[in-house]
């Protein structure tokens, strides 16, 4: 199973800003606040691989936006929507067009280039997303992300295994 996990809107409020390179939280709170909330959830789940669909990603390179997580997530992640691959043979400029893409068309190029069966996304972004496709997503409200408790329990249920 891959989770597709934004982090802004998702592991903490989606009020960031980049500000000399770095990300910074421009709302109450911290960033990676809600963390710990996907890392009791993924523990009983060990066949969850992450995939980075989030803008980190594309701003700030796959490791640096890797390493911002925790070890214990930062351990699972197989791959992001965007690499620097998709560029080839194109110009810097191009890269806007990543960036006019719905998060979902993001996460399905990505799909259907790795030919998934098994996928769920956590994010706050659902533009673009249509219905047909609404039990792969897990939607978060910006402003509380994995912090509210009906979230992380439907990701649960979706995650871990019953039985």
């Amino acid at each position: 199973m891959i989770l597709f996990l934004d982090f802004d809107g998702v592991l903490h409020p989606g009020n960031v800003v980049l500000r000399r390179n770095r990300p910074h939280l421009d709302a109450p709170g911290e960033l990676f606040m809600w963390t710990p909330a996907l890392v009791e959830v993924l523990a009983d789940a060990p066949h969850v691989q992450l995939v980075l669909s989030t803008s980190w990603v594309r701003h700030l390179g796959f490791s640096r936006a890797r390493e911002a997580l925790p070890a214990a997530l930062a351990s699972r992640v197989i791959g992001a929507t965007w690499h620097t691959e998709l560029l080839e043979g194109r110009s810097k400029r191009d890269m806007c067009g990543w960036d006019l893409l719905s998060r979902y068309a993001q996460i399905e190029r990505y799909v259907l280039r790795a030919k998934l069966d098994s996928w769920i996304a956590v994010d706050d972004d659902v533009e673009g997303w249509p219905d047909t496709q609404s039990e792969q997503l897990i939607q978060t409200d910006s402003d509380c992300g994995l912090g509210d408790p009906i979230v992380i329990e439907r990701l649960r249920r979706r995650l871990v295994p019953s039985g």
